[in-house]
């Protein structure tokens, strides 16, 4: 097993209504689980190849509950990346060099059975974590946007918070509302959805908590 750590934020929206049951340890609210994810890596390294400032993102679809499988994915990879990172992203994004189950990248390959074949592009990411705003842009592929939950009466930013302390992903994550359409292979819509705005530091054995 090659080592690898990533320090990073991203921005994830699915088919779920705000909160996600998924996050819960429940089934999705749709009855399946359609996602959009995108991720920049501020700081990372996997083994001597270094990782700093490239981004990557991923379309996921599944037919019921994720853990129940038989889900389609495709894995985009910033064009930026030289050969070496880009073979390095790919195995940590498909839950290699990694333990069993040890983070979400891992849990979500051993669940996909249709991977489309990757795509090296640019990949436009605007992340704000404590804002709860973002955008992911992969041209002909992902055209997501973030931003906060509204109340319902006084228009004002609603914010509300998941923390998970014995999770795969993130220790806390900022709850937004996110709208996805993509185009392709994997074909996903949402509107007004569950939005994930979080910051990950995770390595080979998982989440890294202070």
């Amino acid at each position: 097993m090659t080592s690898w750590e990533i320090k990073g934020r991203e921005l994830v929206n699915c088919t779920c209504e705000y909160g996600c049951n998924c996050q819960f340890n429940a089934l999705p609210d749709k009855g399946h689980c359609h996602a959009v994810a995108g991720i920049q890596i501020d700081e990372g390294h996997h083994g001597e190849t270094v990782l700093d400032g490239l981004r990557i993102a991923a379309i996921f679809k599944w037919p019921g509950a994720i853990h129940e499988g038989n889900g389609e994915a495709i894995a985009f990879v910033d064009e930026k990346a030289t050969d070496q990172q880009r073979n390095a992203l790919l195995r940590i994004m498909t839950g290699q060099d990694t333990d069993p189950f040890a983070t979400m990248f891992a849990v979500y390959a051993s669940t996909v059975t249709k991977m489309n074949e990757p795509v090296f592009t640019r990949i436009d990411l605007d992340l704000d974590v404590d804002g709860r705003r973002g955008r992911i842009f992969v041209k002909d592929y992902i055209e997501t946007v973030g931003e906060p939950i509204r109340n319902k009466v006084t228009g004002a930013d609603s914010r509300a918070q998941i923390v998970l302390p014995n999770g795969f992903e993130y220790a806390v994550a900022e709850i937004g509302s996110a709208s996805s359409t993509t185009s392709g292979p994997v074909q996903v819509t949402t509107k007004d959805s569950y939005g994930q705005f979080a910051r990950l530091h995770l390595n080979n054995h998982g989440v890294v908590r202070a």
